[in-house]
């Protein structure tokens, strides 16, 4: 199998491909920091006897959950005066914190992107099963009120990022990933990855990190580790040991919420996380992050530096791999199968549901055959689907009815195959009479659907629509793709109000650095009545576009509709007239009305006003939105 990494870096997002054997299995987009993996140290805004659990500020807009079994003892060691019960097993530390054990190594592995730990049992002092066992009974017995209480300050790291209505959800337990290993500061357990299937190498890790664990710290070694000498594991384990000193550090001096350690950017956690031996090429189109990359892997990996390319293609690096149609069959229900068959995805906040169906596929022999060869087909293509999606929770996938007993375990052991190149964690149910399996996939953040889309408004949040943002990222390839195939002089761009600002951009940047890179002048007018994925755009003459820009002067009052802007989280106004942005420097009362402005500055896109003081305002009517 042959496995590639295709990076495509962007002023406004950051989107990694995975593909193996030419096909695209994963996919990652980054637009702003994302918070899965960041520290913070937290305020303890309320608990909750009744779920056992508190919600905690963390600065983000929505308060994070922290369940008790998330709340180590040593937590509950600082609101009781620094005393610990000896059930709870606390052990002093060089680093001045109460230790206990890690409640179990396969929860820890939260920040690991391994599929499962194995405790290491040595005679050294480290934990027994049958241990883990108990301290784990132990933080199940806990109750939320006696570990906790409001204004409590905590430090806290997220494990799954917020969804939908829900916020995130955050542990006192950290886990700080390196190349090779992952440092746990409060626990004192060994783990190595059961990916590496060999006895002897997982004997040899297993001694090494007996040797490399300092107290107070919990030590896994990832699949990476495999092959890797004791200096090169003593490195990365210095490092996240001076890495968890800065952040204590930082949390001494900041006063919560606040955050005090924020994970790696996309780039640099893919070549962390998924840049290993088994990939062939790594191949990235900004100069800047290729040569980031490569400094890096000098320092972590230099053996795999020379299957990183720096891509310097005249055609887009995604459409050259031919993955935009890809991306864009990702939001659609309906996904077709080779032999003719399809399957259905819905998505819902409990579950996702997979329904499998014939479809266009009649087979040739019997209705038996048909029916498990179009199964076995839909089983690759749900494993393929679930990690490029990235769907985690309940999972439910309606198979097609088989009667043999036989068919049915052939189909569950070739799911069990297809999900073992995941790194996701998954567990998998037997099927049911009815052609069921119920299976699980380790969540922690949203899908791909939810980052790309937002709920349509048309139909009530029944089904999506492409954001505002992710149209306005289209519109800007697609000028790129023009101005690059033909030499025009201005070009005009006509869409939905909402996506005419995300593409002008907060003070006109986003507009203005486009204007830049294709060396043409672009007019961006919206159209109220345009649906919301649907834009134009054309040539136009640059000079019939100036002389009507210039009938807007500098100093002159007009009147416009007010109304709130997408690209602030604070309340800030906007005015439309005609189909021309007009950003106010104020107007948050007028906005929903319609007032006088005065223009400040006039551009090609957009201008910028002021409410004329005393003015007021008056209601919008049908007339004044069309």
């Amino acid at each position: 199998m042959t496995k590639e990494i295709i990076v495509n870096v962007g002023e406004r997002e950051t989107r990694i491909a995975v593909l193996e054997d030419g096909k695209l299995f994963e996919l990652h987009i980054e637009r702003e920091e994302r918070v899965v993996g960041s520290l913070f140290k937290a305020r303890v805004d309320n608990i909750l006897p009744g779920m056992d659990a508190a919600f905690v500020d963390i600065g983000l807009e929505r308060r994070a959950f922290l369940y008790v079994g998330d709340v180590l003892p040593s937590v509950a060691a600082d609101l009781n005066g620094g005393k610990l019960g000896s059930s709870q097993a606390a052990q002093p530390t060089g680093n001045g914190h109460p230790v206990v054990a890690s409640e179990e190594t396969e929860e820890t592995e939260e920040a690991t992107d391994e599929n499962e730990l194995e405790t290491a049992e040595t005679g050294n002092g480290q934990p027994t099963p049958r241990q883990f066992s108990f301290r784990r009974s132990i933080l199940r017995r806990q109750q939320i009120k006696d570990v906790l209480k409001v204004g409590q300050e905590i430090v806290v790291q997220v494990i799954k990022g917020p969804r939908g209505t829900k916020g995130a959800r955050v542990s006192t337990r950290i886990s700080l990933p390196g190349r090779y290993l992952v440092l746990m500061p409060e626990a004192d357990n060994v783990g190595v990855s059961r990916k590496i299937d060999d006895s002897k190498e997982r004997e040899r890790l297993k001694k090494i990190g007996a040797k490399l664990r300092e107290p107070g710290f919990g030590i896994i070694l990832r699949t990476e580790a495999e092959d890797k000498t004791e200096q090169e594991l003593r490195l990365d384990r210095d490092f996240l040991i001076k890495l968890w000193q800065q952040i204590c550090e930082k949390s001494r001096a900041s006063q919560a919420p606040a955050v005090i350690h924020r994970d790696l950017t996309l780039v640099y956690k893919a070549i962390r996380d998924i840049f290993g031996s088994d990939v062939n090429r790594l191949a990235i189109d900004d100069p800047a992050e290729y040569e980031s990359a490569c400094k890096l892997l000098d320092m972590v990996s230099p053996e795999l530096k020379p299957r990183v390319h720096l891509y310097s293609g005249n055609v887009p690096i995604f459409d050259h791999f031919n993955l935009e149609a890809e991306i864009e069959r990702l939001l659609k229900r309906k996904i077709w199968l080779r032999s003719g068959g399809h399957l259905t995805f819905d998505e819902t906040e409990a579950l996702t549901t997979i329904d499998v169906n014939t479809g266009k596929f009649v087979g040739t022999t019997s209705l038996n055959e048909t029916i498990v060869r179009n199964n076995l087909e839909a089983v690759n293509e749900i494993a393929r689907q679930l990690r490029l999606r990235d769907i985690g929770g309940i999972i439910v996938i309606d198979f097609i009815d088989m009667s043999n007993p036989k068919d049915r375990q052939q189909v569950v052991r070739s799911l069990e195959q297809a999900l073992r190149r995941d790194r996701s964690r998954t567990k998998i149910s037997h099927i049911s009479p009815l052609g069921l399996i119920e299976m699980t996939r380790k969540r922690t953040a949203e899908t791909i659907t939810d980052f790309l889309t937002e709920p349509c408004p048309y139909c009530s949040g029944r089904g999506h629509l492409s954001s505002p943002e992710t149209v306005s990222v289209a519109i800007e390839r697609e000028i790129n793709r023009q101005a690059a195939n033909q030499n025009r002089e201005a070009i005009m761009v006509i869409c939905h109000p909402d996506v005419a600002e995300f593409l002008i951009g907060p003070d006109g940047a986003t507009i203005e650095r486009i204007e830049r890179e294709v060396q043409c002048a672009i007019y961006i007018r919206s159209d109220a009545e345009f649906h919301l994925e649907k834009y134009e755009i054309r040539p136009v003459e640059l000079s019939d576009m100036e002389r009507k820009t210039h009938s807007i002067r500098r100093a002159q009052v007009v009147e416009c509709r007010v109304g709130r802007s997408r690209l602030s989280a604070s309340p800030k106004a906007i005015g439309w007239m005609d189909g021309y942005l007009i950003d106010l420097n104020d107007g948050q009362k007028q906005i929903g009305q319609r007032a006088k402005v005065r223009i400040d500055e006039v551009r090609r896109s957009y201008a910028v006003a002021t409410v004329v003081p005393g003015a007021g305002g008056r209601p919008v009517d049908k007339a004044d939105i069309i």
